[in-house]
């Protein structure tokens, strides 16, 4: 069995250090062979995109833009009334936010660094809505999204991603919430580019039952992410769940996709990745197996 592959989301991962090519190189020269960002529209592609090749690293994920964050928006998928938005927010996102170089060339942040996936986010209840109420409303908009977001990613080779993120805790009114509804979703779609986007410290949250739902839901999972119950730091930390029995179910079970570290370190990142370390080290490298 082939050792897991890690990725280092740089959303949460180097705070210590400013700006995103300086995490960057902090993820290439701790090991990693791929990162993700959540909403990388800000930066200036040129940079991220030498930075990233300087650093010999892959972009595996970024997500859709939020929406407008000042008015509680996180997401688009599945809200009523802004499915144009949501559809403007995708082709950004599928274009890599492209520019033009210093001589003359288009820069585009996705070409560059390879995406993979884009996590198509869902979006929040609006505020004051009854979520049973909305419940359907909601589902119907987020299908007709996911329907036009399958035929534009298909065209780039490209991936969505359907996360469940916990309303126990993170965030009560995010509209998917657990991998049955992401799967019945899914599955009502019908398309094979898009897959579930499997959070662990969501998922336990939400349902706990990890070995069976791993087990059920792995063959349409396109993307893992890692943290530790509840505090959310490192696998190390304590907490509730057993990551070398996780990280060994998923070689059973014949994961190959990459599994993104998506925590709030406790201290320094580097000193705190000594966990992964520990597993190249017992397992090996990614890169020097290939």
């Amino acid at each position: 069995m082939a050792p897991l592959r890690f990725s280092a989301n740089l959303s949460w991962l180097f705070p210590e250090l400013p700006g995103l090519p300086a995490r960057l190189r902090a993820a290439g020269s701790s090991g990693f062979e791929a990162v993700e960002v959540a909403w990388p529209y800000a930066e200036q592609p040129e940079v991220l995109a030498r930075a990233a090749r300087e650093a010999g690293l892959r972009l595996v994920l970024i997500n859709t833009p939020p929406g407008d964050q000042e008015k509680g928006e996180m997401g688009l998928g599945a809200v009523p009334g802004r499915q144009a938005a949501f559809r403007q927010g995708l082709e950004q996102a599928v274009s890599g936010h492209c520019l033009m170089g210093r001589r003359g060339s288009l820069v585009c942040l996705a070409a560059f660094l390879r995406l993979d996936m884009i996590h198509l986010m869902a979006g929040r209840v609006p505020q004051g809505a009854d979520r049973i109420a909305v419940k359907a409303e909601m589902e119907i908009v987020f299908l007709e999204n996911l329907r036009h977001a399958a035929g534009v990613l298909a065209q780039e080779d490209l991936v969505g991603l359907l996360e469940p993120i916990n309303t126990r805790i993170t965030d009560p009114q995010y509209f998917l919430d657990t991998p049955q509804q992401a799967a019945a979703i899914l599955q009502k779609v019908g398309r094979p580019n898009l897959q579930l986007q499997m959070d662990i410290f969501h998922w336990q949250i939400m349902d706990g039952n990890l070995t069976g739902n791993i087990r059920e839901f792995l063959p349409i999972v396109g993307h893992v992410q890692v943290a530790q119950v509840p505090g959310r730091g490192e696998p190390s930390s304590p907490g509730e769940l057993n990551f070398p029995y996780l990280f060994q179910l998923l070689e059973d079970e014949g994961y190959k996709g990459f599994v993104g570290c998506e925590y709030q370190p406790r201290g320094d990142t580097v000193e705190g990745l000594s966990w992964l370390r520990s597993y190249w080290d017992r397992r090996g490298h990614p890169e020097a197996a290939s």
